[in-house]
């Protein structure tokens, strides 16, 4: 063994030594030995590939990608974060980024979508929660790390991208293109669905989520004069985020009790986050939607809400990512973000790998209307010799008909459960619950 490589050799039994110490050797009472063989493995291994490989290989290159190896191995969501990714990363929580406008995590070696962001190019383009993103461009992302794809995703806004993907309902792979753009995110979008009925929707949980929702909260009340039978919070394909903000956003419509707490190794990894007193709408009627693309902050709320009985969770089974990944600053201005512990909804039930199982579950369905067979239906009024009603109905003009069509915008015409038969039903159920106070 050459001098460099007895030095590599030396430091990482210095590591190994240290992290033991690190995580608490105390709390074992029979110390680990080392694993020698498998360091020797290593040199050994470091030592061929800088001896034998095709092109000369820098040793900070090796190192770096034997850490990201090591991390990858361990669960899909720890990762290292050289210093532009890190940079990444805290531009994605405030709320404004370059890039797809897409969460992704890896499955089987290829990259996951686990939710297209609102109001981004992905979303527009088409891509789903649940697909597999196998190309980018004209590279094949197997073998590909998580971080190396997510920086070949970001590129440059106005730049074009071609994505292979597979979707569980296409028989072939779809070749889809999305153009790059500056993601800004809008955390939350509010509006009145009907009178005295509000819809929340919160796309992800940003720092500045909170502060967003309230006012929400507060310009739907206005718009109600003051008064709300029962609001739809949509949390449909919304990857996550920060988990202050599902704490905070929990927060609003509980008042007591506790929203979330996290169980892991260390110490500190073991936290209980409680509701206080001071809930916006602490007692209407609650609606909770979600889907498939519903993660880990999500399904914090979803799973809140839900123990507690605050509200009525309808949708899909949610995507099962319990886990909290803590982020380590390094030396180097590179980061660790690494998996420490687990989320456990307040009854105890762990979202990791099970999601939240809807207390109404709603297929996938697409309503369209149905064509009358002989074109129009037969009313009384098209009898010959019918009776009149006895009254005199004013003549509608054509042009009252066109002053009546400029006040209604093309969306508006399009019924709701056409264009969004989850909330349809969801608004259908809250109804019933606003009756049912009354």
């Amino acid at each position: 063994m050459n001098h460099a490589l007895r030095n590599i050799f030396i430091c990482l039994l210095f590591l190994l030594a240290g992290a033991r110490i690190a995580i608490g050797e105390a709390e074992s009472p029979e110390a680990e030995a080392l694993p020698l063989n498998e360091l020797r493995t290593f040199t050994e291994i470091f030592a061929k590939i800088k001896s034998d490989y095709v092109e000369k290989v820098d040793d900070k290159e090796l190192l770096e990608n034997a850490i990201r190896g090591m991390l990858e191995g361990l669960d899909p969501h720890s990762a290292y974060l050289d210093e532009d990714s890190y940079k990444d990363l805290q531009e994605g929580t405030s709320g404004e980024f370059g890039g797809l406008g897409i969460e992704v995590g890896m499955e089987n070696g290829f990259v996951k979508v686990i939710s297209p962001i609102d109001d981004t190019p992905a979303q527009k383009a088409g891509i789903k929660a649940g697909d597999l993103i196998i190309k980018l461009d004209d590279r094949s992302v197997k073998g590909m790390s998580l971080n190396d794809a997510v920086d070949i995703m970001r590129g440059k806004p106005g730049d074009p991208i071609t994505l292979t993907i597979i979707r569980e309902s296409e028989e072939k792979p779809l070749v889809i293109t999305v153009v790059r753009d500056i993601i800004k995110t809008k955390s939350v979008r509010f509006e009145t669905l009907e009178p005295g009925f509000g819809y929340l929707r919160i796309s992800s949980f940003q720092s500045h989520t909170v502060e967003s929702l309230r006012q929400a909260i507060y310009q739907l009340k206005e718009d109600n004069s003051g008064k709300l039978k029962g609001i739809v919070l949509d949390l449909r394909n919304n990857p996550g985020g920060i988990l202050t903000a599902a704490v905070g956003v929990s927060d609003m419509f509980l008042n007591k009790g506790m929203i979330v707490y996290t169980e892991g190794r260390k110490k500190d990894s073991k936290l209980k986050f409680n509701a206080k007193p001071n809930a916006k709408l602490p007692d209407v009627p609650l609606i909770v939607l979600v889907n498939a693309g519903s993660a880990s902050a999500s399904e914090i709320v979803a799973g809140a809400l839900q123990d507690h009985g605050r509200g009525i969770i309808m949708g899909e089974k949610t995507f099962g990512k319990g886990s909290v990944q803590t982020i380590l600053l390094m030396n180097n201005n590179a980061a660790l973000k690494l998996t420490t512990a687990r989320y456990y909804t307040p009854n105890g039930r762990s979202i990791q790998a099970s999601g939240i199982t809807p207390d109404i579950v709603i297929d996938k369905v697409k309503i369209s209307k149905i064509e009358e067979a002989f074109g129009t239906s037969v009313k009384e009024a098209d009898l010959i010799g019918h009776l009149d009603n006895g009254q005199e109905e004013a003549p509608v003009t054509d042009g009252d008909n066109e002053e009546l069509k400029k006040d209604i915008s093309e969306e508006e015409t399009v019924p709701l459960s056409s264009r969004d038969y989850e909330l349809y039903e969801a608004l259908n159920v809250l109804k019933g619950l606003a009756i049912i106070k009354k």
